[in-house]
């Protein structure tokens, strides 16, 4: 292939990467936009294995690499179960950023390139030192994240003290170690500075994640996301590919978007999340208020009490969270909701922007057992909605329908917009027992007069709640 034919692949791909975000925005082209970016990457891939660049005796290793990779992906592709996707892409985001810093080390050791002026080497290892920094950051924090994600490691938050203080010293001697390391002589010596800077940036993404409480962990792998699309970005200017600069900026920018979108969503600030702190794991210590402290009993309901709640009533709202993925409840809510609306009953589902453990996890599983659309509603196009009411379903969600965040300044979630599910005629909320949510907060709900609790396992419940209605 030559290059100009080569050059125009690329600006192919890259039209279709474009296509594929703007079809992912949507779930009803969402398949569409799939298939656009597994078009241009393909397109990516030969356009650069059949390029100039690539000498014949180079085909076979990665003919190799390509067969290695594709079946552990096919693999993956078969066998990671859908509760299990956001520790997936946290580890995808990983091996991103390790492929930077294999990509920077090998770009210093090349002794092949020739540099016209001292001025384009220098530039040539700014980008390297900033693409292995970036890469090292990206690997470190996304395996903290997939063990936070999976369960591995806990989720409570790792403050040490003076951490702040530690994170600047780091980023002095990273400053400090990259002024030795543009001015080293040769390959040998400045592969000291080198070295020190990746072990400080794979301690700080260490000391970055585990800092950041479990209740931040949507936020967390949207971050990531755009850390692994800047170090592509980065090893784009190392290898002086412009499909990879252009992709990763496209990556980087999106995810810098989505994270400000998530954090809008839980009413926290991007530098909030990133110096750590909530979310424990475990119920956080109560304030002073009257509202942090919940009043009252719980009212138990069982499976067929909620049937018939179901069955009289003319709107229902459905809000489903982790609880309901880890049961793979998504198949029976959808059953129940087909068949409350063959009944002519109002069935509708309301997403909250971090519902799940990554952003669009509550869409995906919805997607997956077929529930239209169009009854999916984001939080804002269904908040107005709930003193309207009759029935609303929570299945196995907790701090995206906590009123403390309303009702209660001092709670740790106070701000953060909610789900307003307790303004139904009746709220019932499937928990398998009392245990507070991921943000490690009581939820004030539970104790509220017009709410229910169908304890259980959300699958087991369900089953029971769509044979009684049924019957």
């Amino acid at each position: 292939m030559t290059s100009s034919l080569a050059t125009v692949s690329y600006i192919a791909a890259t039209i279709l990467f474009i296509l594929s975000l703007g079809g992912l925005a949507n779930p009803e082209t969402a398949r569409r936009g799939n298939l656009f970016g597994m078009i241009g990457m393909a397109l990516a891939v030969l356009a650069t294995v059949l390029g100039p660049r690539v000498t014949p005796a180079g085909i076979p290793w990665i003919v190799g690499a390509l067969a290695v990779g594709g079946a552990i992906g096919l693999i993956a592709a078969k066998k990671v179960q859908m509760t299990q996707m956001p520790e997936l892409v946290a580890l995808m985001h990983s091996l991103v950023g390790l492929a930077a810093c294999l990509v920077g080390f090998a770009s210093y050791v090349d002794t092949s390139t020739v540099f016209p002026t001292p001025a384009e080497k220098a530039i040539h290892e700014v980008e390297i030192y900033i693409g292995i920094l970036i890469g090292a950051v990206t690997f470190s924090g996304s395996l903290i994240a997939f063990g936070k994600l999976s369960g591995k490691i806990g989720g409570k938050p790792l403050l040490l003290p003076g951490r702040h203080l530690l994170n600047l010293a780091g980023l002095l001697i990273v400053i400090w170690f990259g002024r030795e390391f543009l001015h080293a002589h040769d390959i040998q010596t400045g592969m000291l500075p080198l070295i020190v800077m990746t072990v400080i940036a794979l301690l700080f993404g260490v000391h970055m994640v585990m800092a950041i409480g479990g209740a931040d962990m949507p936020v967390v792998v949207s971050m990531l996301n755009s850390y692994s699309g800047w170090a592509a970005a980065a090893t784009g200017f190392m290898l002086s590919n412009d499909l990879l600069i252009v992709v990763g900026a496209l990556v980087g920018s999106s995810g810098a978007i989505l994270s400000y979108i998530m954090c809008r969503a839980m009413n926290r600030n991007f530098i909030s999340v990133i110096a750590g702190g909530f979310g424990g794991g475990a119920p956080v210590a109560k304030g002073d208020g009257a509202a942090s402290e919940p009043q009252g009993e719980v009212s138990p309901i069982l499976a067929a009490e909620t049937a018939e709640l179901l069955r009289e009533s003319k709107n229902v709202v459905i809000v489903p969270g982790y609880g309901m993925a880890v049961a793979q409840a998504q198949h029976t809510v959808y059953e129940i909701t087909k068949l409350l609306r063959e009944k002519g009953i109002n069935v509708r589902f309301g997403i909250h922007p971090v519902a799940g453990r990554m952003p669009g996890h509550m869409n995906v599983l919805l997607a997956e057992a077929k529930v239209p659309y169009d009854i999916v509603l984001e939080m804002d196009e269904i908040n107005d909605d709930f003193p309207n009411t009759d029935v609303t379903m929570v299945i196995g969600a907790n701090d995206i329908v906590n009123p403390a965040a309303q009702e209660d300044p001092t709670s740790p979630i106070a701000g953060m917009p909610v789900l307003e599910v307790w303004k139904a005629k009746t709220s019932i909320v499937m928990k398998r027992s009392m245990a507070s949510g991921y943000a490690g907060v009581d939820n004030p709900l539970f104790y509220k007069e017009n709410n229910r609790m169908l304890f259980g396992d959300a699958k087991k419940m369900l089953d029971e709640v769509l044979a009684a209605l049924r019957a």
